[in-house]
């Protein structure tokens, strides 16, 4: 029986297993709109209040639940909205597939109304992308969406369909599974083996782990290695979450603003193990002095990443769970009493300079306080996210996540305004409470979202670290700009509380612990979105921190 284009994608959509779309129709995408209403009883559609929303929401969906996120978009500006969120997934290895229409294939090229070449500006930003102008390889074409989208290192893949294949007739065979990922790659046997050997001979063995552990389903496996060999672990942004942060072996975030043990315990390392990382300027600040001390054993799916920032002694493609499962079988258990007895002294240091630099000011919270009293009132399960900015890094630093796949953030591209669009695709994909902690300054990208969550009834807990200003660049201006605040301090009247309400949700303002207690109490028993305003002061810095391009040998600890 022949099916139109349309049909064809909702029907493929639903044998990949998509469950729900994250979408804003328009003119060259009306076709397909009417086979999702249709089917709405097989594949559920959530309506943004804009594209950008739209694609961070597919985006939370993938990372709370490994699966691909699909997004769907008219042509034109609907497409092009698109953009940010596509290049946030790909900085951030996210699977996603971001389907878009397009104008009728004779109207290509000719500057028609909504018209843009949505394949040409996504080519950098996508694994890979599509123009489909013939409808007999429109399913195969999607599929092979999908199946790129999650293999390997994963990422996003666009599909642009023009209207006329999406009206075109044509005979449709589904397929009974889903498609498998391109079979995996293994990490060589004798370079594992000079793994272990370099391992059995470090007496200051220290692990770091990026986003790669989580997508890759190594937790467990890490875990094991570390106790193994007697190994610290440290990681990256992307990293958090792989590892329970209780964990006696696991030191936190190294890097611009990680904790200071974990940071002086990778530059005191003689071997440095990292897994699924890409070594980013913000984990290795100064590249020249950075790899000083120690030799590097890396281990990436994605031979790319190895040798592009750093230079490893040892660099090994492969699949990280396997590589890790094998280097359990290779290497010798070991204690280091000497390395764990300093490991132990820079907890005791860096728990001191934490205490030495927490100077609470009357009338403001602070955000160690914010992140404590809501971490306690949101269980190990809820969803954790967050925009960009300072409060990002302090809840990096100070959230106890327990459990993969509980923090949602934008390492790579460092998107303003990502948090709420994945909060609400997280929520829609796992049916768990979000919290998003966010600034007034991200808030105010993307609080439009709001009314996506309220429809939704999205059981989501925004807190707002409000400051009145841009406080990561204002904290840049202060310490290296002399005090130059150029467009930082934002001098605005809004009032979340009541734009909250405004938006049909419930908020509350807290400038005191007391006050905060009492609203997180009312916001956990809602059922809705609820927002928290939280006066922060502009002049609270994240820290520690390395300086633009210098090293641990410059950490700062406190501002006096």
């Amino acid at each position: 029986m022949k099916i139109s284009g349309a049909k064809i994608v909702v029907e493929t959509l639903i044998e990949q297993g998509c469950d729900t779309i994250f979408c804003y129709p328009g003119g060259q995408v009306i076709d397909l709109f009417d086979e999702l209403y249709t089917a709405r009883d097989r594949i559920k559609q959530i309506l943004s209040a804009h594209e950008q929303g739209a694609a961070h929401a597919a985006d939370g969906y993938a990372r709370a639940t490994g699966k691909v996120g699909v997004v769907i978009a008219t042509s034109g500006p609907g497409a092009t909205n698109l953009v940010t969120g596509i290049a946030t997934a790909a900085l951030d290895s996210v699977p996603m597939v971001a389907i878009t229409g397009n104008v009728p294939c004779e109207l290509i090229g000719r500057d028609s109304f909504q018209e843009v070449d949505i394949v040409g500006v996504t080519m950098p930003i996508t694994k890979h992308n599509f123009i489909v102008k013939d409808i007999s390889e429109l399913a195969d074409t999607l599929r092979t969406a999908f199946k790129i989208a999650k293999s390997g290192r994963p990422g996003p893949v666009l599909v642009d369909i023009p209207k006329d294949v999406q009206t075109a007739l044509f005979e449709f065979e589904a397929n009974p599974q889903p498609v498998i990922p391109y079979p995996i790659t293994f990490a060589s046997e004798e370079k594992l083996k000079k793994a272990a050997e370099m391992i059995n001979n470090a007496e200051r063995p220290y692990i770091y782990f990026g986003g790669g552990v989580i997508s890759g389903k190594a937790s467990a496996q890490i875990i094991a290695l570390a106790e193994q060999i007697d190994a610290p672990m440290g990681c990256s942004l992307m990293g958090l979450s792989a590892v329970p942060c209780d964990h006696p072996k696991f030191l936190g975030m190294q890097g611009m603003h990680g904790h200071y043990a974990s940071s002086i315990a990778e530059d005191e390392a003689d071997l440095v193990i990292a897994l699924g990382a890409r070594f980013s300027d913000r984990a290795t600040g100064n590249k020249s002095r950075y790899a000083k001390h120690f030799s590097i054993i890396h281990i990436d799916i994605d031979g790319a990443e190895l040798h592009k920032n750093i230079n490893a002694d040892l660099a090994i493609r492969g699949d990280i769970r396997d590589a890790a499962e094998r280097l359990i079988a290779m290497t010798e258990e070991k204690k280091h009493p000497q390395w764990t007895q300093r490991i132990e002294e820079l907890k005791k240091e860096e728990a001191a300079r934490t205490a030495s630099a927490r100077k609470p000011k009357s009338g403001f919270l602070h955000p160690y306080d914010i992140v404590d009293i809501i971490s306690a009132h949101a269980g190990d399960d809820a969803i954790i996210a967050t925009d960009v900015g300072q409060h990002q890094m302090w809840t990096a630093q100070r959230y106890p996540l327990k459990k993969p796949r509980t923090f949602l953030t934008s390492g790579g591209l460092g998107t303003m305004g990502y948090g709420l669009g994945a909060a609400i695709g997280a929520c829609a994909a796992t049916g768990r409470r979000a919290v998003l902690f966010t600034g007034d300054g991200s808030f105010g990208m993307n609080l439009n979202e709001l009314a996506t969550a309220v429809s939704q009834q999205t059981p989501v807990t925004i807190v707002i670290m409000n400051n009145g200003v841009l406080g990561m660049v204002r904290q840049w201006q202060t310490l290296f700009f002399d005090k130059h605040y150029s467009c930082t301090t934002f001098n605005r009247k809004t009032d979340f509380v009541k734009l909250a309400e405004a938006f049909g949700a419930e908020g509350g303002r807290a400038a005191t612990n007391e006050e905060l207690e009492k609203l997180a109490e009312r916001a956990f028993a809602c059922d809705g979105p609820f927002v928290i305003d939280c006066a922060v002061d502009c002049d609270e810095f994240v820290l520690p921190m390395l300086p633009p391009e210098g090293s641990v040998d410059d950490i700062i600890t406190e501002i006096k």
